[in-house]
C-alpha cells in the first residue's frame, strides 16, 4: 500500500503497533455493507461502469460468504479490516477491485463502517433492556402485595412491597432505554462521501449511499463526518449509566441471598459452589454484574481521554476506539442476560422479608402521620412522640403495635386505641396510595401500564 512513497517497508514494531486487523475484523459485516451501498452508488452515478460495479458488487457478496464460513484472516500487514477485503477483492476479480476505493477514504469507510457497528449495538442493548423489564414486570405483578422493608442508609425506614421495588429498577430501565434511542437518533447521519476530510470531486450521490444505509441522511461536514467519535461516546455513556443500575441489583441479589438476609434463593444455574466448603453456594453471576460496571464505566472513560485533545480531523489516536466500545457491549449483554434471568428464576422468601419489615419499627412513620391526621398534632411534635414510642418498645423488645396501650398514652394522652389499625405493615403499605407509592393497588396500576408499553398481554 505504501509502495511509491517510502523506501522500505515498516519495522517490525510499527507493523505491531499499526495493526487493528485482530479487532476491527469485528466490523467486516459493515464494512461489506458501506462498500457495496458505496459501489452501487458509484455505478449508479456513471463513476464506475456498470459491468465493473457488478463484478465487485459479487466479489464482495463472494468474500462476505468466505468470511462467514471461515472468518477472517489476520494478515497484519494488510493493517486492517479495510485493506484485507479490497486485498481480497483484488485476488478474486483482479484490476478493477481498485475502483471501490474511488470517491472514499479509509477515514470515512470505518467512520461509516463504525457508526453501524454501534447502532446495532444500541438496538441490541434496547432488547436487551426489554427483556430485563418484562421479567421485573412479571416477577412485580407477582409479588404487588408482598411486603418488605423499605431501606435508607441500609436501615429500616418503612415497609413497601417487593412489587413496588422491583418495579423500581423497571423505570431505571426505561429511563437507560431512551438514553439509547437518543444516542441512536444523534448518530443517524452518514459519514461516507466526506473522504478523507475534505469531500471529493467526484459527482457523488451521498443521500443514495446514506440510504442504502439505513441512515436519515449524511453528514453536513466533512472534518467532522470523519473525525466524530460521539456517537461511540455516546453509546459508552448510556452503557455505563445502564451497568450502573444492573450493579445496584445485583448488589441488593448478593446481599438478600446471603444468610443473615435469607431473602432470595438464587437459580443454581446463576451460582458456584466452593473449592472447600461444601455448603457455600455463591452468587457469583451478580458479583461479576457488579464488577463488569467498573470495566463498564472504565471503557467510557478510556475514549474520553483518547478523543480529549486531538485536532480535526483523522488521528491514529482514533484506532483505540474501537476495543473499549466492542469490549463494553460484550460485557453488558452478559449482565443484562444475567440479570434478567435472575429476576426471573429467583425465589424470593416473602416470609421473610415480612419477618424484617415487623422487626425493624418500619411503621414508626404511620404512628406520626396518624397523630397528625386524627389528632392535629403538628408533625414535628408527633416526630418527637413516636420516637419516645420507639425507644420504649425498643427498650421491651417490643414491635410498636405490641406495646400497651396505656404505655403509649403515658407518652402521650392523645393517643387511643385507634391508633393500632395505623401501626401493621399491611395498614402501613396499604396507606400509600400517592401517585408512585407503594400501595399494591398503586404497584398493579403501574405494572399495567408497564404491560401496554411493552406490548405484553395483560394478566387475568
Amino acid at each position: 500500500m505504501w509502495g511509491g512513497r517510502f523506501a522500505a517497508g515498516p519495522s517490525a514494531i510499527m507493523r505491531e503497533i499499526n495493526a487493528s486487523i485482530p479487532f476491527d475484523k469485528a466490523l467486516w459485516r459493515q464494512d461489506i455493507a458501506a462498500s457495496q451501498a458505496h459501489v452501487a452508488m458509484l455505478g449508479a452515478q456513471g463513476i464506475v461502469s456498470a459491468k465493473d460495479a457488478a463484478a465487485i458488487a459479487a466479489g464482495l457478496n463472494g468474500i462476505a460468504a468466505r468470511y462467514e464460513t471461515e472468518g477472517v484472516p489476520e494478515e497484519w500487514d494488510l493493517e486492517d479490516i479495510h485493506m484485507t477485503t479490497e486485498s481480497l477483492l483484488a485476488e478474486a476479480i483482479g484490476p478493477v477491485a481498485g475502483r471501490l476505493h474511488t470517491a472514499r477514504s479509509r477515514n470515512d469507510q470505518v467512520a461509516t463502517d463504525f457508526k453501524l457497528w454501534v447502532r446495532d449495538a444500541l438496538d441490541q442493548a434496547n432488547a436487551g433492556l426489554a427483556a430485563f423489564q418484562r421479567a421485573l414486570v412479571m416477577r412485580a405483578d407477582e409479588h404487588a402485595a408482598s411486603i418488605m422493608p423499605g431501606f435508607t442508609h441500609l436501615q429500616a425506614a418503612q415497609p413497601v412491597t417487593l412489587g413496588h421495588h422491583l418495579m423500581a429498577y423497571y423505570e431505571m430501565a426505561r429511563r437507560d432505554r431512551s438514553r439509547f434511542a437518543d444516542a441512536r437518533a444523534r448518530l443517524n447521519q452518514c459519514p461516507l462521501g466526506s473522504a478523507a476530510l475534505a469531500g471529493t470531486g467526484f459527482p457523488i450521490d451521498r443521500a443514495a449511499t446514506a440510504a442504502g444505509l439505513g441512515f436519515e441522511g449524511p453528514t453536513a461536514n466533512s472534518l467532522d463526518g470523519v473525525s466524530d467519535r460521539d456517537f461511540a461516546l455516546d453509546y459508552l455513556m448510556a452503557a455505563a449509566q445502564c451497568a450502573l443500575h444492573l450493579s445496584r441489583l445485583a448488589e441488593e441479589f448478593v446481599l438478600w441471598a446471603s444468610q443473615p438476609f435469607g431473602w432470595v434463593r438464587l437459580p443454581d444455574a446463576l451460582s458456584t459452589g466452593s473449592s472447600i466448603m461444601p455448603q457455600k453456594k455463591n452468587p457469583d453471576a451478580a458479583e461479576l454484574v457488579r464488577g463488569h460496571s467498573g470495566r463498564i464505566v472504565g471503557c467510557a472513560t478510556a475514549l474520553m481521554v483518547t478523543m480529549k485533545g486531538l485536532p480535526l480531523a483523522y488521528s491514529k489516536d482514533m484506532q483505540d476506539d474501537k476495543p473499549p466500545v466492542f469490549e463494553a457491549a460484550g460485557l453488558l449483554a452478559l449482565s443484562l442476560a444475567a440479570m434478567t434471568a435472575m429476576v426471573a428464576e429467583s425465589e424470593f422468601r416473602t416470609d421473610r422479608m415480612r419477618a424484617a419489615a415487623e422487626a425493624g419499627y418500619a411503621t414508626a412513620t404511620d404512628l406520626a402521620d396518624w397523630l397528625v391526621r386524627a389528632r392535629g398534632i403538628p408533625f414535628r411534635e408527633a416526630h418527637h412522640i413516636t420516637g419516645a414510642s420507639v425507644k420504649l418498645a425498643e427498650s421491651r423488645g417490643l414491635a410498636l403495635d405490641q406495646v400497651p396501650l396505656g404505655d403509649l398514652q403515658a407518652i402521650d394522652p392523645r393517643i387511643d386505641d385507634e391508633v393500632f389499625a395505623a401501626l401493621s405493615v399491611d395498614a402501613s403499605v396499604a396507606a400509600r396510595t400517592s401517585y408512585g407509592g407503594t400501595a399494591p393497588d398503586q404497584v398493579r396500576r403501574r405494572v399495567a401500564e408497564a404491560r401496554d408499553a411493552l406490548g405484553m398481554e395483560s394478566q387475568g
